[in-house]
């Protein structure tokens, strides 16, 4: 590979692995959303004037830090707008400090994802601002992303996001972690926030791939990180949610990225290590008084998880956590989720007349999943025209290429009219 290329290549590397680590240390050091989304993209622009006559530095994520972040203390020295930053200790300081080592900020990077956290999920924001805004920040998703896990147009995402940085800067809600008194108040809004981070990365809402290993992986860390500080039994529970569904990663596609259903998957590829971790986080958060729906799911993935075949399912007592899930925390798709099991245990007639009633509430009616059960459910039933309907509904609201393309597959399997 050319010099240039291999240098481009890297920046780009880069910017994909390390580029939300980036972005919320800019906001610690500079104070603000807009202006660290300024500084981030000078600072790459920078990367891709320098680096190909310079040479990659040692530690691309610190330079690029430092790169940012003296671009936009001399873009506001041009423009003389310090007088908000001179009551903010950590901005000024940095002001002042400006040959700041690169190489003692690496883990600056780490403790500002988390702060960066706790910010987007304050109180003072609304709970659906609050996750809309931490996986726009903190994990770089576009707004018809985030759009697309809260059933919501994209519009209507884009305004609450904007809604809700500006009620950070006018709040002046602070940049850092929650006190222990703190956190189980906004302990909610960030597991759930980091819940859907994980969801779009261990199903992608839209894209040529089936999965994004960077935002599941991400999610993960995250969870970690949240059990240190409070290791509560939902935080116990989300995580092993997580790593039970991620065990089944390497099984979940072919090699050329096709899907391949649960009861398809090759199981020896399942990684056990995973599952051990997950398992023992479920029966860790299962013995104690305050089991939550974290909680629950996980001990559903761990039935999955833990059967040897798909014949060795227990089906029935996944349909009971359901059951107990609904009355704790209803919901249509736990409730669509919920008629899966049904069909397995009590075959797709009963099935479908459970779906076609949560279908008729409209609450699901733009959700590909609800119509692609549907669909299976006739083509079960031998109802192939109706199937046909179905599937066709399902196709046009995927947005993912090999969800498209399985559910193309399985139209074009059913019998001719």
């Amino acid at each position: 590979m050319p010099e240039l290329a291999r240098v481009r290549a890297e920046i780009d590397n880069v910017y994909r692995k390390d580029s939300r680590k980036i972005f919320a240390t800019l906001i610690r050091l500079l104070g603000d959303f807009d202006r660290a989304e300024e500084a981030l993209a000078d600072a790459f622009r920078a990367a891709v004037e320098k680096w190909p006559t310079e040479g990659i530095p040692q530690n691309p994520a610190s330079w690029l830090v430092s790169a940012g972040r003296f671009k936009s203390i001399d873009k506001q020295r041009r423009e003389k707008r310090f007088d908000h930053l001179e009551d903010r200790p950590d901005v000024s300081e940095a002001l002042a400090d400006e040959s700041a080592r690169p190489d003692l900020l690496p883990e600056l990077l780490e403790d500002d994802r988390l702060r960066l956290v706790f910010t987007c999920c304050h109180p003072a924001i609304a709970p659906d601002a609050q996750v809309a805004l931490t996986l726009r920040e903190v994990c770089g998703l576009t707004t018809e992303e985030i759009a697309a896990a809260f059933l919501t147009p994209a519009p209507t995402m884009a305004q609450r996001i904007v809604r809700a940085k500006g009620k950070i800067r006018d709040a002046n809600i602070p940049y850092q972690v929650p006190s222990r008194e703190e956190l189980p108040q906004r302990l909610d809004s960030v597991l759930r926030c980091v819940y859907l981070v994980f969801n779009e990365g261990y199903s992608a809402s839209r894209g040529d791939s089936a999965t994004r290993a960077d935002l599941s992986s991400e999610a993960i860390r995250l969870g970690r990180l949240v059990l240190e500080l409070l290791p509560e039994p939902e935080v116990r529970g989300l995580l092993a949610l997580m790593l039970l569904h991620e065990s089944r990663r390497e099984a979940r596609a072919t090699a050329d990225g096709e899907l391949i259903l649960l009861d398809d998957q090759d199981r020896q590829l399942w990684n056990r290590e995973l599952i051990a971790e997950g398992s023992a986080l479920v029966r860790a958060a299962l013995t104690t008084r305050s089991v939550g729906p974290y909680a629950l799911q996980a001990a559903i993935a761990a039935l999955h998880a833990e059967a040897p075949t798909p014949a060795d399912t227990d089906w029935s007592e996944i349909i009971g956590f359901y059951d107990i899930l609904m009355r704790l925390t209803p919901s249509p798709i736990i409730a669509l989720n919920r008629t899966v099991a049904v069909a397995q245990l009590h075959g797709p007639a009963l099935a479908l007349e459970h779906l076609d009633g949560l279908l008729a509430d409209g609450a699901l009616d733009n959700y590909q999943l609800a119509h692609a059960a549907r669909a299976d459910f006739l083509r079960r039933l031998d109802r192939h025209a109706e199937a046909r309907d179905a599937y066709t509904r399902a196709i046009a609201l995927t947005a993912q290429g090999p969800a498209r393309r399985f559910l193309e597959k399985r139209l074009a399997a059913l019998p001719d009219r």
